[in-house]
């Protein structure tokens, strides 16, 4: 081959190899910057073997008090004491708050016409509750009051009551002592209506972690609606949904109220359409009776009828709600006894106990479950309330 053709091809051939070389160089620069900037993809998380994974399940709070043959809270209990059960079904306990913890309340004040000319009184009962808590402890306020269309209070014909949250949950005193000044008055009893104020805005969120089971109502009433858009069972249904347990300072006005229902129409106290209503609905359905809607065409003995009954069914649902939840109900005659009621209602709040489980039944069927706590360990005559139950959630 001519000497100067292979002189020309291994020039030719080396600087193709240059030209590769370069172009490698620059590839492998570009690599290395690019990773540099973005990071790997992260590997996916490693589950050990004994890690419980939890899909759609919710946790059940149980608020427990736990008294003594007298009454006293029991304050030395510890997690091993307790075992819960649902429908019969033994559960792991995986929440536990001891007696001393925290706890939010939402003060309901009755001050409806049954209970007006006592306001004084009422708020002077509630500061009391207020003085008793401890540091850390979060109350809101629930009141009454009336207004107009457009929202401003007045005492005109034209106006109706409301029921309103008068401050939110709050653990500053001079907050809600504030706010027990700005309490008002109302012109009918919107106590069920009340209810869903403290269901749907005072618990709307769920409890912290702080408070897991540790939420409550304390209503200082007589139970007596007589105005309310909703109906008990509504509203009972929204408490109960919340998991709160509920206390009842149940004042004492039936007879009062009774005294003022006899004599002129028009000059003494009147039943509401709404509650007529209500105590016609009492009635089964088979039994016949004219429905009279106009308290003015009743007589003596049918009004106070109506009240007994009235006054027997609010009884009988305080009473069931406080049992369902847990609380309580301390029965007063005036509204002197309900100081010392709100006193203790505060203390037996602030030695509760709270546990909490995932239920082994994880449907989503909206059944009612069935809850049983057993305590280890209590001496003879000791009392034990604690939450009888919850409806499932509905997918």
């Amino acid at each position: 081959m001519d000497q100067n053709l292979v002189v020309f091809l291994n020039s030719f051939m080396s600087r193709i190899r240059g030209v590769i070389f370069e172009i490698l160089a620059v590839c492998f620069l570009a690599v290395n910057v690019f990773a540099q900037d973005v990071p790997p993809p992260p590997l996916p998380p490693i589950i050990e073997d004994n890690e419980e994974v939890r899909i759609d399940t919710q946790l059940v709070d149980v608020p427990i008090s736990v008294t003594d043959k007298e009454g006293k809270p029991i304050l030395d209990l510890k997690r091993e004491n307790f075992a819960v059960f649902e429908d019969g079904k033994k559960q792991e306990i995986v929440n536990f708050f001891a007696a001393d913890e925290a706890f939010e309340a939402a003060l309901l004040l009755d001050t409806s016409g049954s209970t007006r000319a006592e306001l004084r009184l009422i708020k002077r009962a509630a500061q009391l509750f207020i003085d008793s808590l401890r540091e850390g402890d979060r109350v809101a306020i629930i009141s009454f009051n009336t207004a107009t269309a457009e929202g401003s209070v007045v005492g005109r014909s034209t106006s109706f009551p409301v029921a309103e949250v008068v401050t939110g949950l709050t653990s500053e005193r001079s907050v809600l002592s504030a706010a027990l000044d700005k309490v008002g008055t109302s012109n009918g009893t919107p106590y069920y209506d009340s209810l869903l104020k403290v269901a749907g805005d005072v618990f709307r969120n769920p409890a912290s972690e702080r408070f897991r089971g540790r939420r409550a109502l304390v209503a200082l009433t007589d139970g007596v609606d007589s105005t309310s858009d909703a109906g008990f069972e509504e509203a009972s249904e929204e408490i109960a949904k919340t998991g709160i347990a509920t206390y009842f300072v149940h004042l004492d006005t039936q007879q009062d109220f009774e005294d003022g229902l006899l004599g002129d129409c028009y000059s003494s106290t009147q039943f509401s359409k709404a509650q007529l209503r209500r105590y016609y609905n009492l009635f089964p359905k088979e039994f016949k009776i004219e429905r009279v809607l106009d308290f003015c065409k009743l007589g003596d003995f049918e009004r106070l009828d109506i009240s007994k009954r009235l006054y027997s069914l609010a009884a009988d649902q305080m009473a069931g709600m406080a049992k369902a939840s847990g609380g309580k109900v301390f029965p007063v005659a005036d509204l002197r006894e309900a100081r010392l009621a709100f006193r203790n209602v505060a203390s037996e709040i602030g030695t509760s106990y709270s546990i909490g489980y995932y239920s082994t039944n994880t449907e989503f069927d909206g059944t009612y479950r069935k809850i049983r706590v057993e305590i280890k360990g209590l001496p003879a005559g000791s009392i034990l309330r604690a939450r009888e139950g919850y409806t499932a959630p509905v997918k």
